[in-house]
Order: C-alpha cells, then sequence, then structure tokens
C-alpha cells in the first residue's frame, strides 16, 4: 500500500474525521492519523457524548425520585452508578464503531499513532517504537485541545478531577466542588447532584455562564439555587489541597479567606489549544497572541500545504464549530469558495433546564450601538410545556429596531438545543422576527414559543 495520500488529517475527532469524510467524497485520497485507538477524539471519547449519557441518564433518575408519582408513576427506584456507567461506555463504543464503519465506506486509511509533522510534505506516526512515514501536498492538523492545569491545582483524576476523571466516578460524590462557572462545570456538576451529591460551584467571574446573555445567566443561577446548587461568586480558589483522604479547597473573597471541606474537586477553567505538539513549534508555524494557530481565509497556516481547524484555531471551541471547519478548509482545497460564519455558530448548555443561545446578546448589541426591540415568551404560557411540567424558562428574541432582521436568539428551557435551530437558520438567511411570526407551527409544541417571541417583537403576542 503506497504512503502517499491527497491529504492526511492529524486528529480523529469531530473536525478531523468530518473532514476526512468530506474529502473523501470530493475524489481525495485520505490519511487519518489518531492517537487514540478509538476514533471520535476527545468530544465522542471523554467530552460531548459521555457527559450527555450521564446527563440523560441522572435526569431519569431525578424524574423517577421525584417527579413519576404526579404521572401516576409509583414504585421505589435506586440508583446503579456502576450500569450507568457501564451504559455510558456502551454508547460511546457503538458510536466510535460508527465512525470506523463511516471511513471504511468512504475508503479512508486509519492510522493510529502520534502524528508528528517532519516538513511541510511528511507526517511521522509513532506507535510502541514504531514510526510509519505518511506523505501528502497537504497536511490538516485537526489536534483539538486540552482541560487547562495550573499548580494550584494539581489534577490526579483520582479526587482531584477535570472533566475525564469526573465522567468515570465509581462513587457518587458527598461534597463536589465545582471550580468554574462554566458550560463543563455546571453540567457535569448537574449529574452529580442529581444523584445526591451536594455541589459547590466557585466562580471568579460575578455571574455564570459568562458571555451569555445576562438574562439567561440570572434565571440559570436562580433555578439552579432552588435546585439546591451553592455559588460563590466572586470568588478566587487559591488552592486544592489533600485533607487526608479528602481534600480542601482554599478560596478568597474581598480578601477573606474561606476553607471549604469535599471528598471530590472538579477544576472546570477552560481548555487550550494543543498548538505546541506534534512538531507545530519545530516548523514555525505561526501561532496568535493567545496560543492559536493562525490561518488565513482557506484555513492555511504560514507554512505552504499545513492547514488547521477546530479548538487548535480561534473561534468557539465547539464540536460543530470543527465540523463545519472541516467541511469548509478540504472544500475551499478543492477550489470550493464555501464559508463558516462564527457569528452563526449555536452554544448550548445541557444542564435541566437547557440553555442554547445564537448570535448577539442583548449586551452586545447594545455595546455595538445596535438599536433592538426584544420579544419574550415564557415556557409557561406553552400548553405542550405545562402538560410536561417543563414551566421554568423563556425565548428571547433580539432584533433590529430598525429593519426587524433577527440578530439574536436565547432560549432556556426543554430541549432548547433542539429549538435553537430555527434560530440559527433564521441568521443564517438573515430573517426578520415578522418572517418567523408568518410562519406556522405545530400546536402543541414547544416551537410555539418561537412564534411567540418573534410576534413579541412585534409587540402583538396572542397567547400571554
Amino acid at each position: 500500500m503506497s504512503n502517499t495520500y491527497d491529504l492526511i488529517v492529524i486528529g480523529g475527532g469531530p473536525g478531523g474525521y468530518v473532514a476526512s469524510i468530506r474529502a473523501a467524497q470530493l475524489g481525495m485520497k485520505v490519511a487519518c492519523v489518531e492517537v487514540r485507538k478509538e476514533l471520535g477524539g476527545t468530544c465522542l471519547n471523554v467530552g460531548c457524548i459521555p457527559s450527555k449519557a450521564l446527563l440523560d441518564s441522572s435526569e431519569f433518575f431525578h424524574q423517577a425520585t421525584h417527579n413519576f408519582k404526579k404521572h401516576g408513576i409509583e414504585g421505589k427506584f435506586e440508583l446503579n452508578l456502576s450500569q450507568m456507567m457501564k451504559r455510558k461506555d456502551d454508547e460511546v463504543a457503538t458510536l466510535t464503531q460508527g465512525i470506523a464503519g463511516l471511513f471504511k465506506k468512504n475508503k479512508i486509511t486509519s492510522y493510529n499513532g502520534f502524528g508528528t509533522l517532519k516538513g511541510n510534505k511528511i507526517v511521522e506516526v509513532s506507535l510502541d517504537g514504531k514510526n510509519t512515514e505518511l506523505k501528502s501536498d497537504k497536511i490538516l492538523l485537526a489536534l483539538g485541545s486540552e482541560p487547562i492545569s495550573i499548580p494550584a491545582f494539581p489534577i490526579d483524576e483520582k479526587r482531584i478531577l477535570s472533566s475525564t476523571g469526573a465522567l468515570a466516578l465509581k462513587e457518587v460524590p458527598k461534597h463536589l466542588v465545582v471550580v468554574g462557572g462554566g458550560v463543563i462545570g455546571l453540567e457535569l456538576g448537574s449529574v452529580y447532584k442529581r444523584l445526591g451529591a451536594k455541589v459547590t460551584v466557585v466562580e471568579f467571574m460575578d455571574q455564570i455562564l459568562a458571555g451569555m446573555d445576562k438574562d439567561v445567566s440570572k434565571l440559570m443561577l436562580k433555578t439552579l439555587k432552588s435546585d439546591g446548587f451553592e455559588f460563590a461568586l466572586k470568588s478566587k480558589v487559591e488552592a486544592v489541597d489533600y485533607k487526608g483522604d479528602a481534600l480542601v479547597v482554599k478560596t478568597s473573597k474581598d480578601g477573606v479567606e474561606t476553607n471549604i471541606d469535599c471528598d471530590y474537586c472538579l477544576v472546570s477553567i477552560g481548555r487550550r489549544p494543543l498548538s505546541k505538539t506534534s512538531g507545530i513549534t519545530e516548523l514555525s508555524i505561526n501561532l496568535t497572541d493567545r496560543g492559536f494557530v493562525a490561518v488565513d481565509e482557506n484555513f492555511e497556516t504560514n507554512v505552504k500545504g499545513i492547514f488547521a481547524i477546530g479548538d487548535l484555531i480561534e473561534g468557539p471551541m465547539l464540536a460543530h464549530k470543527a465540523e463545519e471547519d472541516g467541511v469548509v478548509c478540504v472544500e475551499r482545497i478543492s477550489g470550493l469558495m464555501s464559508k463558516v460564519h462564527y457569528d452563526r455558530i449555536p452554544g448550548v448548555v445541557y444542564t435541566h433546564p437547557e440553555v442554547a443561545t445564537v448570535g448577539l446578546t442583548q449586551e452586545q448589541a447594545k455595546e455595538k450601538g445596535i438599536q433592538v426591540a426584544v420579544g419574550k415568551f415564557p415556557f409557561s404560557a406553552l400548553a405542550r410545556a405545562k402538560v410536561m411540567n417543563e414551566s421554568v424558562g423563556f425565548f428571547k428574541v433580539i432584533a433590529d429596531k430598525n429593519t426587524d432582521q433577527i440578530l439574536g436568539v436565547h432560549i432556556v428551557g426543554p430541549r432548547a438545543s433542539d429549538l435553537i435551530a430555527e434560530a440559527v437558520l433564521a441568521l443564517e438567511y438573515k430573517a426578520s422576527s415578522e418572517d418567523i411570526a408568518r410562519t406556522c407551527h405545530a400546536h402543541p409544541t414547544l416551537s410555539e414559543g418561537m412564534k411567540e417571541a418573534c410576534l413579541a417583537v412585534l409587540k402583538r403576542t396572542i397567547n400571554m
């Protein structure tokens, strides 16, 4: 078998495997190098997918123990954590096998090992002391990112955890301290809170979900508090130390120090690109001031023939963003002038209720000097939400006051992750709130809230 390819992709995560498939569809001979034995990257193996599996399972447990009785379903329910973890692992295994099947279908050659650039046309694959050299005029870096770690938080995946360790606990914590009030911390905190843990979130900022619309952040803080979460906002974690078999989290706020005793601590203070590995430094590939790989509109680096996508470059560090990067990158290599619109990429928090957002927040619109009209509609006014016992949350639509073009949509509530797709499409095609308001939505559905929020922009809501 020849080791020369039209495209070599280093990284088999969402960006890398999707880029590989699209490139094969475009007629390229493709090789994909992945250091894990399984394809799918962080997202599928130790990120998005296993966390959502545990979120679903823990939500079922919470519903069974708290809400089933009102539905006329009675009985005693007990937690089997090992079975919950096994289901999570089984689902991950099924999906990784699915990607391997897609590679076979599209005649993509997969190499298991660590891929290193040995020039702008050579990739060396290393595994167990054996090296294989691959050649191509086009090499795509899809290396992804890793959790940020600092000396104050000596992550050992035993009791001081990253997201990876938090996905594989053998017991429910008695008290879990989460360092960081962002998406990952709140999602994994939600898993163990539903299973019975006490959860305390320590956040340096004065709000959780920093960067999201203030109305979203405020409602989520209120809702999670009502669910039993404890929060220490505007607080800095100075250190996490062992105290026998347990931990002590040392925090400070306004010069006052506080120690929090717990048995587990999840450190979720963000991620950073893997931009100093795989020969990037040795090949003098340019990085941005923030440590991301610098690319042009074609995703090409300063080294001809070397491209980069996903978490490795600037933009939202999201799996679906990486996928779009991968598709557009290989299409541009093939001469197609497609483009990724980063201002139209949705963000989702899979807590309960869910959060989904796309486009400008009200605060960002104000900073840009844009006059806006805002429409809100609560889930409590939706018949479908009422019968689902899901009354917490709202739809919020932000439109240009002069043109009525939708600039941003923010949803807190059940199935927000699915409902946001209509809003993304609206932004992609520059729809107005009138366009959505004139679109027939089935009744009774949750999506009616989007229509009603757009009617609210126009000050003619029907059901409120």
